[in-house]
């Protein structure tokens, strides 16, 4: 998959959208909890737009800056980073802190 292509398909989440993108959705939604300071969670992003490339239609993949959406991040009780969250049905079902193979997060979404 070509680079735009992975970019179409890689969410980026934020305050504002969360509720209808995340929430709402009638299919699973992965969302990484991430910093550009992180180094953990820049070894993550080619990852996560892996995931996105490879589950068009099976489930919502994206990325929600913690430092620019901090609303969300505290309502959801991000305290380390990366963490990524699974939701299902508007709960979360998952909850990964740390670096872990794509294997892992596609067994949490279920695909």
């Amino acid at each position: 998959m070509s680079n735009s292509q992975t970019t179409q398909a890689l969410h980026q989440f934020t305050d504002d959208n969360f509720a209808a993108e995340v929430l709402a959705s009638d299919v699973p939604v992965l969302v990484d909890f991430w910093a550009d300071w992180c180094a953990p969670c820049r070894m993550l992003t080619p990852v996560i737009e892996n995931l996105a490339a490879d589950h068009v239609g099976q489930a919502v993949v994206g990325k929600l800056h913690v430092d620019e959406n901090p609303q969300t991040a505290s309502q959801h009780g991000i305290n380390s980073i990366p963490t990524v969250l699974v939701f299902k049905g508007g709960e979360v079902v998952e909850r990964i802190v740390g670096v872990q193979p794509q294997k892992r997060y596609e067994q949490a979404l279920g695909v």
